[in-house]
């Protein structure tokens, strides 16, 4: 009730302040009640998010000639590599203040070999990594603090489209800075920014250094950390994306437990339910997710899933889209059991897995070429019984993500010879070195990419 009387009262505002002079001052109240104003709740905020600063070493790129082994014997010079000391600038959030730990993401502190931490009262702290998880780009950082002010993380599966939220973070190492605005799309994914993608997406104002900061409701409570922007000069189009605060809160007990994310396989691939798809299926409630590729000698071939099964919810929880069951199954560990509703044939029925381990059944492209690394790939049988060859994931950042590589990709051919395997593979990607041209099956859409 408050929040939608403070809301009538700020458009009551603009109404009013749009017949104003530009010079004239807004007045102290209106109807009685004190203007709406966001001061008291960022008061309480503020002391929770920190800046980071870091420093890295870079290799220096020298003239060819200085890799030549003659022609640094005949000048005497130093086989050690010339290196030079980088600096950046980030944001981070306290999260558990008795502890001094503090989220924020991998690229913020990727490489460094300092990393120190500034307060909101001006201290200074040389943090140590806790751990990272490249993935989903999140780091836990560590500092030997007291008196510090925590968040509360709140629950991001709540968040709808058009709520307020406001930016804290260091844009530009300007300082601690604060933006508003509103959620303005949930489950944002296939950016290619990382592994594993669900983003909120907003319009309050993310700036490079805000990175790791923190998005957060009116109430103050941590919904998402600030990670990435979408622009074309650097600067903020109003297009930001921030992590949703439940993945973040579940990569970070996995940091804090183990020091890493451990990353656990079904080995299905599949799509979103569409309309269409789910009017032919005759499924009447919305979203789910198809599979279109079971991996043999997995648990999920074990559990009895087909190609055209229909996932619909895992350990009880509604499947939307095949994004978001990838994104859960992929917070999971080796071990886990899964409870799985799935549709086939006009009848529901439950399933069970126990998740294995990535490596179990999965293998890096990198070591087929180095183009491909960061791509994880994985055989599977199709539904008319032939071998087939698929991209289980791929690496955000990785050379594999730069050749254009989806998750769900199925290779067909490469360099003009049939792929069914990674042993077919490799054997194309021998035929020329010089570069790749790759047919693949994505979804319903067969394309080609050629690189050199």
């Amino acid at each position: 009730m408050a929040l939608r009387r403070t809301a009538t009262l700020l458009l009551l505002l603009l109404t009013l302040g749009a017949g104003l002079p530009a010079a004239a001052a807004l007045p102290a109240a209106v109807e009685g009640e004190p203007l709406p104003t966001l001061a008291p709740m960022l008061e309480r905020v503020t002391p929770a998010v920190v800046n980071i600063s870091t420093e890295s070493r870079v290799l220096v790129r020298d003239n060819p000639l200085l890799s030549d082994p003659f022609f640094r014997h005949f000048f005497d010079l130093p086989a050690r590599p010339r290196e030079r000391t980088a600096q950046s600038l980030g944001s981070g959030v306290i999260v558990d203040a008795a502890k001094g730990y503090i989220l924020t993401n991998h690229h913020v502190v990727d490489k460094a070999v300092q990393i120190t931490v500034t307060l909101n009262d001006g201290r200074h702290f040389s943090a140590e990594l806790v751990g990272a998880d490249p993935e989903s780009d999140v780091a836990v950082i560590r500092i030997p603090a007291e008196g510090l002010t925590q968040l509360t993380v709140s629950d991001s599966d709540a968040l709808r489209v058009g709520d307020f939220v406001v930016a804290i973070g260091n844009p530009f190492g300007l300082g601690q800075t604060v933006t508003s605005g509103i959620v303005s799309a949930l489950g944002r994914s296939g950016l290619g920014i990382e592994g594993y993608e669900d983003f909120i997406q907003t319009d309050a104002s993310i700036n490079p250094g805000n990175s790791g900061g923190a998005l957060v409701n009116l109430r103050g409570e941590l919904v998402g950390v600030n990670t990435a922007i979408f622009s074309k000069s650097g600067g903020n189009m109003g297009i930001g994306f921030a992590i949703p605060s439940n993945m973040a809160r579940v990569v970070m007990e996995q940091l804090l437990e183990y020091g890493e994310v451990q990353r656990g396989l079904l080995g299905v691939s599949a799509q979103d339910l569409t309309v269409e798809l789910a009017q032919a299926f005759g499924i009447s409630s919305g979203g789910g997710a198809v599979v279109i590729g079971v991996t043999a000698g997995s648990p999920a071939e074990k559990a009895g899933l087909k190609v055209g099964d229909v996932i619909l919810a895992l350990n009880g929880t509604r499947t939307n889209s095949a994004g978001e069951m990838r994104n859960n199954l992929g917070l999971l560990r080796p071990g886990t059991r899964v409870e799985m509703r799935v549709w086939r044939a006009g009848k529901e029925f439950d399933a069970t897995a126990v998740i294995v381990e990535q490596s179990a059944l999965q293998q890096d492209g990198g070591d087929l070429d180095p183009r491909l690394k960061g791509a994880v790939l994985d055989e599977f049988t199709a539904d008319d019984g032939s071998s087939r060859l698929r991209v289980e994931d791929v690496a955000g950042q990785s050379p594999a993500a730069a050749l254009g590589l989806r998750p769900g990709d199925i290779f067909l051919s490469v360099n003009n010879q049939a792929v069914t395997d990674t042993a077919s593979l490799g054997q194309a990607l021998q035929r020329d070195s010089r570069g790749i041209l790759m047919r693949l099956q994505r979804g319903n859409t067969l394309l080609t990419l050629r690189v050199r």
